[in-house]
């Protein structure tokens, strides 16, 4: 009989003490000893409760049951079947509340370490894999674009590849990868994984256009002229929210996208680069998602001496991975919770010098189930900072939703869709990922784009009947 209390396998890490000053990756992987050893406490359950609990149901037991064998490839390729970026969603899919929420292990003891299963077996096969195949020509010469490569594009693309279809897709930036690169950091997700990614595409035929921004250089009426025969939107969530205080206004005050995006996709903490970024002796995050352990953690890679992160509920309403939070602590951010921003002070030049905050207390639960924030009286407190990143969420990009009418949107900009095939209000035009749903998960995403995949390919087959 199986010992249901035996814990998993730990992951070795880089020590916080040092890796606080520099951008490479913290989490080192398994080895094949550890790997094996981690597989071997899967049950492999009849029912599998994990794969339900995954947005593109991966066959987990599958995939475990060949690493335990040491068939690793035959991992690699067991996953891949479902979606084909597992280096990606091995590191930043918040596993502990989806497969692993729902591992049998985890009722008396710890669950099985399914994402860092994944992420050996798509590391293995990279580092055993190094080559690609030569660009083959599509099968079919269907003409599909894809607008956007994040995490939703990016698996739009390569289904659609894989089917056969000629495949373009769009990117407004200089490099593809969209909230993959200028969102997360290089010691979370290393940026060789979204080149092997782009390179992926490349070897399946798929044509990538950078620097083109849809909406504004091209039209979807002028992609539609120009043979496309279906166009997926994955536009992403990138327009920041602000909580429009007194000072925001102020030099040294960013939304957390500005700074992510210089530090990440402009390469500031490189010093070969150029990028400017306002030199920080003392930084005040406010939010509590994964996002605000971002910002917090770069800027204290950054150079800053002190790095405060501001939150107005409690660490159990945090909304951030408890991985990240963990991390975030071993390295130094001093967190400040049921604490709330009321304005950012002056120094009498332009520039930020302090954050304003009042201390709140936790209510009772609203028609959501979260528990209401209120402010309690006398409280104020000012933190002296230099400068404040607000990383409050995010909402779709509007570009698209601007030069195009004919695409319905929600009150809050999101793209409307129906449910079950992403179409559009437009004829041909499929949308998903987070210009749908605002922002979300890679994961979530990821899954997005597989849907968008079928229902393209099935209408499209439909028309050629």
């Amino acid at each position: 009989m199986a010992d249901m209390t035996s814990p998993r396998t730990s992951m070795p890490e880089r020590d916080p003490r040092l890796r606080r000053r520099t951008f490479e990756e913290v989490s080192l992987g398994y080895t094949e000893e550890m790997a094996v050893a981690e597989a071997n406490r899967c049950l492999q359950c009849k029912h599998a409760p994990c794969t339900a609990g995954c947005p593109v149901n991966v066959r987990i037991p599958e995939f475990i049951a060949k690493i335990a064998a040491r068939d690793f490839e035959g991992a690699y390729q067991a996953i891949t079947q479902t979606h084909g970026a597992p280096a990606i969603t091995g590191r930043v899919c918040p596993q502990e509340t989806q497969c692993e929420a729902k591992c049998v292990r985890g009722i008396k003891s710890e669950p099985v370490a399914i994402g860092r299963l994944e992420r050996f077996a798509a590391d293995w096969h990279m580092a055993q894999k190094p080559a690609f195949a030569l660009p083959k020509l599509p099968a079919n010469y269907t003409h599909v674009a894809v607008v956007g490569s994040g995490p939703a594009g990016l698996t739009c693309a390569h289904d659609l590849a894989q089917l056969g279809y000629a495949v373009t897709l769009f990117e407004s930036f200089h490099t593809v990868g969209g909230v993959l690169v200028y969102g997360i950091p290089e010691f979370r997700l290393p940026k060789t994984i979204i080149r092997r990614a782009e390179a992926d595409l490349r070897s399946l035929g798929v044509q990538i256009k950078t620097n083109t921004v849809v909406g504004r250089v091209v039209t979807l009426d002028e992609l539609m002229e120009e043979g496309y025969r279906a166009i997926f939107l994955s536009t992403g969530a990138g327009l920041p929210k602000f909580m429009n205080i007194s000072g925001e206004g102020l030099a040294g005050v960013y939304s957390a996208n500005e700074y992510l995006t210089r530090v990440n996709l402009m390469h500031a903490w490189n010093p070969d680069y150029e990028t400017p970024l306002i030199k920080s002796r003392s930084v005040a995050v406010v939010g509590g998602g994964n996002v605000a352990m971002d910002a917090a953690r770069c800027a204290m890679r950054m150079g800053a001496d002190e790095v405060h992160l501001i939150y107005r509920r409690s660490e159990a309403e945090m909304p951030a991975r408890a991985e990240e939070v963990h991390h975030a602590k071993e390295e130094g951010i001093q967190f400040h919770f049921l604490s709330n921003p009321v304005a950012v002070t002056n120094n009498g030049s332009g520039h930020a010098s302090g954050l304003t905050c009042v201390k709140m207390e936790l209510g009772e639960a609203d028609s959501s189930g979260r528990r209401t924030a209120r402010t309690l009286e006398d409280s104020e407190f000012t933190l002296k900072v230099d400068t404040v990143i607000m990383a409050l969420g995010t909402s779709p990009n509007p570009l698209i939703r601007m030069a195009d009418p004919n695409l319905n949107v929600d009150r809050k900009g999101c793209i409307i869709v129906d449910e079950q095939t992403l179409h559009t209000s437009r004829e041909g035009v499929y949308a998903g990922g987070d210009a749908v749903t605002g922002a979300a998960t890679v994961i979530l995403a990821m899954g997005a784009g597989k849907l968008a995949a079928q229902s393209i390919a099935r209408a499209l087959e439909t028309q050629s009947d």
